[in-house]
Parts: C-alpha cells; structure tokens; sequence
C-alpha cells in the first residue's frame, strides 16, 4: 500500500461559500484558496451540524452528532473517550497538527480521574482534541491590558 497523500483541511469560522472567487464571487478575490480549491477537493453540498461553531468542530473531529459526543456548546469538554480525527490519522501513521483555533476544550477532570498525567504526551494529545499542536490561537489577539481582541486602544 502506498503512503496517504498529505491532506491540508481548512475550517473556517463565518465563512460563506459564496465569500469565495472560487465558488463565483466576482467581487472579491481570493486567489491562494483558488488555487487550493483547484488542486485539491472542493464540496459543493456541505452541511454542520450546530449552529455554534465549537460543538460543530467536534461534531467534525469525531464524526458524531453535538447531542452524542456531548460537546453541545462553546465551552463544554469533549470527553475524554471521545476518538477524533486526529487520533484516527494518527494511528495510520500520519502526523496530525492543529494551527489556529479549534473552540476544543479538553476534559480534565476525565483525565485526571483516569490516572493520566496532564503533562504527558497522551495527556498532551487529549488536551489538543487528539492533535499536535503547531499554533493554538482561540482569538484574534491575545489579551492584552485593556481587554481581548484590541491591540490599538
């Protein structure tokens, strides 16, 4: 068998379809994703699976509904038992890695009654939704002494 291709998934927060050249617009242009969308798989029937954006994201990182894996809202763990798309690709021998925000909030009340170490590299992974972690950013900005996401004032 041969070695999977690499895969690059690209999940954006409040992104339309119809925002993209793409896919059409005629108003903006957005060349390098363009250029993504026609060397790779684009879908043209895609549909989430709640209206807010972290249950969503776990409903795609495990294949599961928000009702069944549990993470209904912002803010609510996965639990811990929970297999994930990086843990499966993982376990095909690919390296899996996680670069901006993911709305995942790790269940550390499961690990910890589990007997895991947080500081060890399955404790790390179950932190990180089953990936490695390249560039974990959960905002625009950090929070800097006036507040989150406003650098300027």
């Amino acid at each position: 068998m041969t070695r999977p291709r690499n895969v690059l998934f690209i999940m954006v927060d409040q992104l339309r379809w119809d925002c993209l050249s793409c896919y059409g617009n005629s108003l903006v242009s957005t060349p390098n994703i363009d250029r993504l969308a026609k060397e790779g798989v684009t879908f043209d029937r895609a549909y989430c699976q709640s209206h807010i954006c972290g249950p969503s994201r776990m409903s795609f990182y495990t294949g599961r509904y928000s009702q069944s894996h549990g993470a209904t809202w912002n803010g609510i763990p996965l639990k811990v038992g929970e297999i994930t798309l990086g843990d499966f690709l993982r376990e095909q021998g690919l390296s899996t890695w996680l670069v901006g925000k993911t709305h995942f909030y790790p269940d550390i009340a499961g690990i910890q009654r589990l007997g895991i170490e947080l500081e060890s590299s399955t404790g790390q992974l179950l932190q990180q939704c089953g990936f490695q972690i390249f560039d974990r950013m959960e905002g625009l900005y950090p929070e800097g002494p006036r507040g989150r996401y406003n650098p300027l004032k």
